[in-house]
């Protein structure tokens, strides 16, 4: 029998609730979930890699059949190095599609063999951003309603020392 296997990637610089929806309604349709990080070193995150995947894990640990993990490099190679047959890619507005479009094409031209699923965002999230959620929790807004209460005390944490 074959796994089911599917790649949730992306930054999550921090995991926030819409994310978390994509990654719980994927639990449910695969064996396999691979919380992917994207360890890019060009860019500074707000929180550090082994920062990001503690959050994650904490807030995915009800999941047994999810992992995580961090990746450098294309996200076509990881999913070839996992055995993934599906990337999983959350959408939250129509805006977010056309680049969204470009990112499948490519994929699809490195190994058309690895499918993308596109699910929409639970509309409740389909407003939040990390960027957004750091930007509130900068300036000591409340966020716990759109982000994991775990990611909430990070980020007070986070921008008390700053």
């Amino acid at each position: 029998m074959t796994i089911r296997r599917a790649v949730v990637p992306g930054s999550f610089d921090p995991i926030t609730l819409g994310h978390l929806d994509i990654i719980e309604r994927s639990a449910k349709l695969f064996d396999e979930v691979h919380v992917s990080v994207l360890n890019n070193s060009s860019k500074v995150g707000l929180f550090t890699m082994e920062e990001r995947l503690d959050l994650i894990r904490q807030v995915t640990s009800e999941y047994p059949n999810v992992q995580v993990h961090y990746f450098s490099g294309l996200l076509i190679t990881h999913c070839e190095n996992i055995g993934a047959q599906t990337i999983v890619r959350g959408l939250r507005a129509v805006s977010d599609f056309e680049y969204e479009m470009q990112l499948t094409s490519m994929n699809k031209k490195l190994n058309d063999e690895i499918e993308t699923l596109y699910m929409m965002t639970n509309n409740l999230y389909s407003f939040i951003s990390s960027s957004m959620v750091k930007e509130v929790a900068k300036y000591g807004g409340d966020v716990s309603e759109i982000v994991p209460i775990e990611v909430a005390d990070a980020l007070k944490k986070k921008f008390a020392g700053k």
